[in-house]
């Protein structure tokens, strides 16, 4: 179902992420490693999902760290779509988002 609506995958695998673990917080090299995407692609997302108010991010020394943003007015619907669709996992290190 997801596939069909986001059709980037980079982007449907972050979403994945920040929608099951709201309170994930993580820097780019990082989130490229758990979701297995390259760097670039994964921070050309991460800007427009910050951009489009999904993410937040705030600057940790020279990292950059992103987190959800709740108050995001898709937010609450995004997750609920997401939630449904996935099967539940308890460690951010068992991530393996289905496409």
């Amino acid at each position: 179902m997801l596939d069909t609506l986001i059709t980037s995958r980079v982007r449907r695998k972050i979403i994945i992420v920040y929608a099951k673990y709201p309170d994930y917080r993580a820097h780019i090299r990082g989130l490229s490693v758990i979701i297995k995407e390259d760097v670039g692609n994964v921070y050309r997302e991460l800007r427009r999902l910050e951009k489009d108010g999904f993410l937040l991010s705030a600057k940790k020394n020279n990292t950059k760290i992103y987190s959800t943003n709740r108050q995001c007015p898709f937010f609450k619907p995004l997750q609920s779509l997401v939630l449904q669709s996935q099967p539940f996992s308890r460690s951010i290190r068992s991530i393996r988002p289905s496409l």
